[in-house]
């Protein structure tokens, strides 16, 4: 993970890569993972898997629906990755293949195939891994149409021993995730629906303008 830089250090290369002013929507979730990740990045026993690059992509995904300018999403995650000394398209191609390949698997042979990702004995923890199992998990039943969160979180628990992750600390990194998507889905919508109002209201007020210097 390179030299042992500061988070003073992390921030600035941030900055650096990624000299645009984000939304306050979203500057709290890049604060915290610019910060996470360079907590990890310092982690002697932490190295990156499939179950991290899923979480990651999925907690980022997650975070930045409704972002504006869409555009900038990409080297948003560049920036947050690089400046922690994280691949940024090494992550995402290991995400996605591992997503694709997750929903190959019927239901039966799912969590089978998922233990191939269990942790070796030295290795540190993240509630990304915790969220990447969740998310291989909800993909592949995904067509299925009958999800159910709770039934999810079940079955995440219900893998963890063989992934050699602590249940409850799985279970209390999924809830506080699904919780966090949950509020920011309803503070997007809020601001999608404040946004729709106001452009209706300058239209409107336009019309008028226009109408009154046509008599």
């Amino acid at each position: 993970m390179g030299d042992r830089q500061t988070i003073a250090d992390s921030k600035r290369a941030f900055h650096q890569q990624f000299p645009y002013v984000i939304s306050p929507l979203y500057r709290r979730m890049s604060d915290e993972l610019l910060v996470e990740l360079h907590l990890l990045s310092h982690q002697k026993h932490f190295k990156t898997n499939a179950l991290f690059a899923v979480g990651l992509q999925t907690v980022f995904k997650a975070f930045t629906q409704g972002y504006r300018p869409e555009n900038h999403t990409i080297p948003l995650f560049e920036a947050l990755c690089s400046s922690n000394g994280f691949e940024a398209e090494s992550l995402r191609n290991q995400a996605d293949a591992t997503l694709n390949e997750a929903r190959q698997h019927s239901d039966q042979e799912l969590e089978s195939w998922i233990t191939q990702f269990r942790l070796d004995d030295d290795s540190h923890y993240s509630r990304l891994m915790g969220i990447g199992v969740f998310s291989l998990l909800e993909v592949a039943q995904a067509d299925s149409g009958k999800i159910q969160v709770s039934d999810l979180k079940d079955d995440a628990a219900g893998l963890a021993e063989r992934l050699n992750i602590s249940a409850s600390r799985l279970e209390k990194d999924i809830t506080l995730y699904l919780s966090s998507r949950e509020r920011l889905e309803q503070a997007v919508e809020l601001m999608e629906e404040t946004l729709a109002s106001d452009r209706r209201k300058r239209e409107q007020r336009q019309a008028e303008t226009t109408q009154g210097s046509t008599k």
